[in-house]
């Protein structure tokens, strides 16, 4: 792949960072927190922005459009992406009238990107039965897809209301809302994203890139199998970037890996231990170092994986302001331009 046309993005979950004191902020806080960065990574020339919808209380986004929207506003550039909107607990049509909104806001520059929901907090807060977890996603992405052809839609289904000859607006001035689907470690959801056509996001959020070569094979081969697009891949994993590698990797051994204990503990994991810990940052999916280690370990990962996007989630487990916001600036300045050198020469 053309090293030129390879998208460079950035994600948050709206974790709450501590601030210069040492405190940590409120959620109010952390929300603008994020708009600031949003505007920060437009004007250094990232692609993306992807604010991810959890209903936690570590986490200050639940509504990642809303936030999208404040960022659309003084920027000019920047994709505007969920990473990811729980469509299984939504309502498609809502889910497409307000992205199709955040579309005319942003001058065409919004992305939903669609998931089951790996945090399941969404569901009974909204209502939905957990035991319906796979029905409502497919029912759900099916009456989407319809809806993403701007056409009176018609539409029956167990989990909501059917649709007969319906409208739905606004209508995006492409034509089309940009849309694509996130997925864990599931090969079902592989398959379910090539047979509906939308692009794929890959989760890599532990272990070796390499274990999901098996994934990129079975998403090409099943879009030939259902003759749809086969789509660059994206992927998605954490990283700290400082001026060291020692201080990144000491940030990262705070911060990110507090972060995946916390999240451990609910889900019966055992705790990061050192090694493990040590493990992902030399060739697992924690991308903590200075910028020429960090480019170094992307470039051989968009290779292994001929991925077209690759977003950092650059803020987890309270990571400070700073930190957040040098991890940004060496990212966008250091770090992908030295990316696409290095796969240039390829």
């Amino acid at each position: 792949m053309d090293s030129r046309q390879i998208i460079f993005g950035i994600d948050s979950f709206g974790d709450l960072p501590q601030n210069e004191d040492g405190k940590l902020m409120t959620q109010a806080q952390a929300i603008r927190q994020v708009v600031t960065e949003g505007i920060l990574a437009d004007n250094l020339g990232l692609d993306v922005i992807a604010l991810g919808e959890h209903h936690r209380s570590e986490y200050a986004i639940s509504s990642p459009e809303t936030v999208l929207a404040g960022i659309a506003t003084q920027t000019k550039k920047i994709t505007l992406a969920s990473g990811v909107t729980v469509l299984s607990s939504d309502d498609p049509v809502r889910v497409y009238e307000r992205f199709a909104t955040l579309d005319a806001l942003s001058n065409g520059r919004a992305e939903v990107v669609l998931g089951r929901g790996s945090f399941t907090e969404s569901f009974p807060l909204y209502g939905y039965d957990l035991s319906d977890y796979n029905l409502l996603f497919e029912e759900k992405i099916e009456l989407f897809t319809k809806l993403l052809t701007e056409k009176a839609v018609t539409w029956s289904g167990k989990t909501r209301a059917a649709l007969t000859d319906v409208e739905v607006y606004p209508k995006t001035e492409r034509g089309r809302l940009a849309a694509r689907i996130a997925v864990g470690g599931s090969p079902e959801s592989v398959v379910r994203a090539a047979r509906y056509g939308f692009p794929i996001t890959l989760a890599i959020i532990s272990g070796s890139p390499k274990r999901f070569v098996s994934y990129v094979e079975l998403y090409r081969k099943a879009a030939q199998k259902f003759a749809t697009q086969a789509f660059p891949i994206g992927i998605h994993s954490h990283g700290v970037i400082a001026e060291s590698d020692e201080e990144a990797v000491d940030l990262a051994w705070k911060h990110i890996r507090k972060s995946f204990v916390r999240i451990g503990k609910e889900r019966g994991w055992r705790p990061m231990g050192k090694a493990q810990f040590e493990k992902e940052v030399k060739n697992g999916s924690i991308y903590a170092g200075a910028p020429e280690t960090v480019a170094q370990r992307l470039a051989a990962t968009i290779k292994q994986l001929d991925a077209g996007r690759f977003e950092l989630a650059y803020g987890a487990g309270e990571l400070p302001v700073q930190a957040r916001l040098k991890t940004i600036e060496l990212y966008a300045t250091k770090v992908v331009p030295r990316v696409k050198e290095l796969l240039a020469k390829e």
